[in-house]
């Protein structure tokens, strides 16, 4: 074909999701996707069920129930808040508006890989950040900005480490920030850190913060597709010119309204990840396996060298468990776990330990 693809298309790697089968195996142990084991609440699987009986209209195109039930519960503006297909539309949003040939977006070094996905998407040129011991580095990010940065990436608590920004560090990071370049928070996992916000604050006091969150993780949503993002009227007015009207299904924006009312469940969640979360990691750091300390629902244990890492999931594999290999990522000697049921860690430590008790 002669046809030219616009620049930086063809730079984008193909997205390769967590694995959820293993050939021979009809039941398998998925630790890969960072789902939450427990699914979601009883009052979306209702409330996307009734939903379906009106599958023949169009949905709503302005998702406003859906955004008053966000700023309800989160004391938001919802008139400040928009909803995409999970929060990866909301990055392609966001670049398609601010970004383009010739300017700069800033990703960190083991960032979220769809960081860089949708700058290059834009025709835009990525900057990578390094992070210091598996952290984001606020000072590594600013010395990387130029004239040409229109926008900076942030993870937290980090995909695939765990690990999370100090408040402080990230107030610095926004008030240093020129005012024509965005910083968006990418909060996948914010409901699984203690005391955070997600940058909502931050978000009031600048209005180049953009805080984006999805009801894929600990609301049990991932195979509906939903997410928001938080930021100035400005640049949700902006966004908004860019989004498809009927983005959301029906079923998806019932299911994610009853979610994000039911807090019961949401702390219900929250307090078994930590519980099971804190357990993972001690087991296998008795197993000469360490790990950062996580704020999100997954670990990330360390070994020797990749060579141990890769033999240990292809262990893991026979056993019927699957976790995620985190080479792309910059961690060759990693493994990424999610925190499961109290039986589901319980099976992938001692699949762990007879891996590593045959090796010695």
């Amino acid at each position: 074909m002669s046809i030219d693809v616009q620049p930086g298309i063809m730079d984008i790697a193909l997205y390769q999701g967590g694995a959820s089968t293993l050939p021979g195996r009809s039941e398998v142990l998925k630790l890969s996707s960072n789902e939450n084991p427990l699914g979601p609440p009883p009052s979306a699987r209702a409330a996307a069920a009734a939903a379906i009986a009106t599958m023949h209209r169009y949905p709503s195109t302005d998702h406003a129930a859906l955004r008053a039930a966000i700023g309800e519960v989160h004391g938001l503006d919802p008139d400040r808040i928009i909803c995409g297909v999970g929060s990866d539309e909301l990055f392609i949003f966001l670049c398609q508006a601010y970004v383009g040939p010739g300017l700069e977006v800033i990703h960190t070094e083991h960032g979220f890989a769809l960081h860089k996905t949708s700058a290059l998407a834009a025709g835009a040129t990525p900057v990578e950040a390094p992070e210091r011991a598996r952290t984001v580095d606020v000072d590594a990010i600013l010395g990387k900005v130029t004239e040409r940065t229109r926008m900076v990436f942030i993870a937290n608590p980090g995909n695939p480490t765990g690990t999370r920004l100090p408040d402080a560090e990230l107030a610095r990071l926004a008030a240093a920030l020129p005012d024509n370049c965005l910083l968006v928070l990418d909060g996948a996992y914010t409901e699984y850190a203690e005391g955070y916000d997600g940058g909502a604050a931050l978000v009031d006091r600048h209005p180049n913060v953009v805080m984006t969150r999805t009801f894929s993780k600990i609301y049990g949503l991932g195979a509906m597709r939903v997410g928001w993002g938080y930021a100035a009227r400005e640049v949700i007015d902006v966004l908004n010119r860019v989004r498809g009207p009927f983005n959301l299904s029906g079923p998806a924006l019932a299911a994610a309204e009853a979610a994000m009312r039911d807090r019961e469940w949401v702390e219900t969640c929250r307090a078994e990840n930590a519980r099971m979360r804190a357990w993972l990691a001690d087991a296998l750091a008795a197993l000469g396996l360490p790990s950062d300390p996580s704020h999100a629902n997954y670990i990330m244990p360390r070994f020797e060298s990749a060579e141990v890492a890769a033999a240990c999931e292809a262990h893991l594999r026979e056993e019927g468990i699957l976790v995620r290999r985190i080479v792309g990522y910059g961690f060759p000697d990693a493994l990424r776990i999610t925190v499961g049921t109290e039986d589901d860690c319980a099976r992938v430590v001692a699949a762990i330990k007879t891996f590593r008790e045959g090796r010695r």
